[in-house]
């Protein structure tokens, strides 16, 4: 199952943060489950530390094609540069599955 698909599942089932400033927070708390970030997002420093800090906390961590499909996944009609997955819902065993 692709990052998007998970992202749209714990939007509906369980609960996101979206935005950088918000994913961080999720991650430096070891509230985020799992972070996918958009690899086309400008200036590339918005973005970079976001893996650092994952592995950091162990926390799984995904980079994405697309900032805008990535706004779409979260239900955004803008793009979003990263999303945190904070309640998992149905995509639980999804998750559980990424951290193996």
């Amino acid at each position: 199952m692709d990052a998007y698909n998970l992202i749209e599942i714990a939007k509906k089932t369980g609960k996101i943060e979206k935005g950088t400033n918000e994913v961080t927070k999720a991650i430096e708390r070891g509230t985020a489950k799992f972070v996918a970030y958009a690899a086309d997002v400008e200036p590339k420093e918005v973005v970079q530390h976001l893996p650092l800090l994952c592995k950091e906390k162990g926390i799984p961590c995904q980079e994405v094609d697309n900032k805008q499909k990535l706004g779409i996944a979260v239900g955004l009609p803008v793009s979003a540069s990263s999303v945190a997955i904070i309640e998992a819902g149905e995509a639980e065993k999804e998750i559980a599955s990424l951290n193996k």
